[in-house]
């Protein structure tokens, strides 16, 4: 019994492994690029960047019906099967609308928080990104980094998340997109917006600084705020957003503050009278200033 149980336990080694060179064995631990059907292959998620059939979607599209998809996406395989789209959203939306059945994809094993950060530095590269994608983007990475920093994660909490430097991580990660430490804590306060007044934001409706002011208003507050503005055609300026913000953490903001506020003239339209420098010379000679 004694030798059966030593016998047992010699890992003995394959045929393949006897034959195999240490170059054919390293290999095999490379990553390849396979072609993946698109059908296979889901969408991050959360993922905080949109995707859109425009123009540019469109051009895309054409060009990968030419020639293909020339940059290889990344996607990570899902533990029930088929993959997880980790950057090639638009790749993959573009091969879609190019009639494509699979896509060029390197598989890759990654957990949630190293998925997360290569999700959004992927995306954070492109020309043109909206303040809400940004905001949530923003807020996905820094968590993530939080965690792998092995605290505890608290929102929009700058003191967790200490690395080995004594950097935090939100001091970190605005050193790697070149946002300062408060411009990032801004960013994520927009993910606190109800999603019609983010949209405002992101149409250049509402500026950032009051849409920032804005964001700490309770969720029953936003929404009388977008019917207000709805109704009245307006936006609020910064002073008004942060007058409404103190009033909001006073208790005494309600829809009928909100539409005084609203609807009183602002500073910039205010007619202003204006005369001809000319004109004034004629009347009040200089020796009279």
């Amino acid at each position: 019994m004694a030798k059966s149980s030593a016998r047992d336990s010699i890992k003995l080694t394959s045929v393949d492994e006897l034959f195999s060179t240490e170059e054919s064995r390293a290999d095999s631990q490379r990553e390849k690029v396979l072609d993946i059907p698109l059908s296979e292959i889901s969408d991050f998620p959360y993922h905080p960047f949109k995707v859109k059939a425009d123009e540019a979607m469109l051009e895309m599209a054409e060009s990968v019906k030419q020639y293909g998809v020339l940059v290889p996406g990344l996607v990570r395989p899902k533990p029930d099967g088929g993959y997880e789209m980790i950057a090639g959203h638009r790749r993959k939306k573009a091969s879609e609308l190019a009639g494509k059945e699979t896509m060029p994809c390197i598989v890759r094993e990654l957990d949630d928080d190293e998925a997360t950060i290569i999700m959004v530095d992927s995306n954070l590269q492109r020309e043109s990104i909206l303040p809400s994608e940004k905001a949530f983007a923003y807020k996905m990475k820094l968590e993530a980094m939080k965690r792998q920093a092995g605290r505890p994660s608290k929102e929009n909490s700058t003191q967790v998340g200490q690395d080995l430097r004594g950097k935090y991580s939100v001091e970190i990660l605005g050193e790697q997109v070149g946002e300062s430490r408060n411009q990032i804590q801004r960013y994520i306060r927009l993910t606190e917006l109800i999603p019609p007044i983010l949209e405002m934001v992101d149409e250049k409706q509402i500026a950032f600084n009051p849409a920032v002011e804005i964001s700490y208003l309770a969720e029953k507050e936003q929404q009388d705020l977008y019917n207000t503005m709805q109704s009245e055609d307006c936006t609020p300026s910064l002073a008004q957003a942060q007058r409404m913000k103190k009033l909001s953490q006073d208790g005494r903001l309600n829809v009928d503050v909100i539409f005084s506020i609203l609807t009183e003239e602002k500073p910039n339209q205010k007619e202003k009278f204006q005369i001809r420098r000319e004109r004034i010379d004629r009347f009040f000679p200089w020796s009279w200033r």
